[in-house]
């Protein structure tokens, strides 16, 4: 935003959590969103790219970091990087053999890149919520654009496009693998006979049927809840700056202590996000008779 400018705090908030959207509006065609409402006025067209950007450069570093240490790991002293390579790739292979139950290869690499690319995402929120906006518009500004219009949200997984998104994906794997190790017939009739029988079918799968959709949506919003929360809260905290020296002081303050706890927020939703994808796959796997 302008610096010569005095904002309103709704109206700071407002331009924290509009994203940088680009779309298609009849009155200007194809562009970036200048607000909040043009950026809901693109609807499923338009495009987040900021979340798009970070997202895929933070899965682009988790690649990149891993086949690192991959390509030089040695038999001999390992150096910091391998050794914490490692304890992550025992943690989360410790965590799928307590909870998968199946033989599928696929599930330990999809909980190592869930856990991963996720907690990246998250940690994004620990980033002061105006240092890269700003420069962002000091950038764009450079360019002839208008620093009131330029939006950026750098925290993935405060947007639902991807949570609901890596959800989905997760589902998808759950429904491929239901048919393909179960059968379509055993898959079926879990969802139409369990759990009172062949006389209540309708019944059956009314509760089946909402049990399986809310496994996608639980995972999504759960997520998708926790970091918006965080996010807001560092936004608050980041209005408190603008109130004077007495303020600005707590600000400081709280925005560390926060900083602190959120930690263990970031990290503990990666790992639950983790965890019930792997719990999810072994359902798939299981076999009622």
């Amino acid at each position: 935003m302008s610096s010569s400018e005095t904002l309103t705090s709704q109206a700071y908030i407002q331009h924290h959590l509009t994203n940088l959207t680009f779309g298609y509006l009849p009155e200007r065609g194809w562009g970036f969103a200048h607000n909040a409402a043009e950026a809901a006025q693109m609807g499923f067209l338009g495009i987040n790219v900021d979340t798009m950007f970070f997202s895929i450069l933070l899965g682009g570093l988790f690649v990149w970091f891993f086949k690192k240490v991959a390509d030089s790991v040695t038999a001999g002293a390992p150096g910091s990087a391998q050794n914490f390579a490692e304890w992550v790739v025992e943690f989360v292979d410790e965590n799928v053999r307590n909870s998968f139950s199946g033989k599928n290869p696929l599930v330990a690499p999809l909980g190592l890149t869930i856990f991963c690319w996720v907690l990246l995402m998250n940690t994004m929120d620990l980033i002061p919520v105006d240092l890269l906006p700003w420069l962002f518009g000091q950038s764009a500004s450079l360019f002839g654009a208008d620093p009131h219009h330029v939006f950026l949200r750098v925290v993935p997984t405060t947007d639902p496009n991807t949570t609901f998104g890596m959800a989905l994906v997760v589902f998808g794997l759950m429904i491929y693998y239901s048919f393909k190790v179960k059968g379509a017939a055993a898959f079926i009739g879990e969802l139409t006979l369990q759990p009172f029988g062949k006389w209540a079918i309708p019944a059956n799968l009314v509760l089946e049927g909402i049990g399986l959709i809310s496994k996608p949506i639980s995972l999504a919003l759960r997520l998708f809840g926790n970091m918006y929360a965080g996010e807001m809260i560092f936004i608050l905290i980041a209005i408190m700056y603008g109130g004077g020296v007495v303020l600005g002081v707590s600000a400081g303050l709280l925005q560390f202590v926060w900083a602190v706890f959120h930690i263990l927020i970031i990290t503990l939703q990666a790992f639950i996000f983790m965890v019930l994808t792997i719990v999810y796959m072994d359902m798939a796997h299981q076999t009622h008779h």
